[in-house]
């Protein structure tokens, strides 16, 4: 078994095109569509996101997005990890990727926002555990009751 690589991605294969197509589905169908923040392929292309995607071999196992919001801020995006490869790990070595790369850019705080449903508490969980606290709004955002807001001081 090959080990685990995070690779930046230039959102051009059919992989991970298809893996976000199956993300973006699955937010919509447990979210009303005013709440969904997850963003499009189109969207992740844009200049302030860095795109990561989690490999073992040719498997594509998850992924995960840096949003830069201003200089000293950034905002954890697009965190999805394929059926077949939860609870082993996964989500918390892109988050690990995530919070390095931003530390790295000398960033201040790392921002989210993520689902108030049950569906969510997994990833509430693990942001928890990597000493995300909740917090409002920020951003663009509005202050929603199927949204949670949370903040990592780096």
């Amino acid at each position: 078994m090959s080990p685990l690589q995070i690779l930046e991605d230039d959102l051009t294969g059919k992989k991970i095109a298809d893996f976000l197509r199956e993300h973006l589905e699955n937010m919509h169908e447990i979210t009303p569509p005013e709440s969904v923040h997850a963003l499009d392929l189109e969207a992740l292309r844009s200049p302030d996101i860095t795109f990561f995607s989690a490999w073992e071999g040719d498997e594509l196992l998850g992924c995960g997005a840096l949003k830069e919001l201003d200089s000293r801020t950034g905002e954890v995006k697009s965190m999805r990890t394929a059926k077949a490869y939860r609870r082993r790990g996964v989500a918390s070595k892109i988050l690990e990727h995530i919070i390095k790369e931003a530390s790295r850019r000398g960033y201040d705080y790392l921002n989210l926002e993520t689902g108030a449903f049950v569906e969510f508490a997994p990833a509430r969980a693990l942001y928890t555990r990597f000493g995300f606290e909740y917090r409002g709004p920020f951003a663009d955002y509005i202050d929603d009751s199927n949204s949670v807001f949370m903040t990592k001081k780096l």
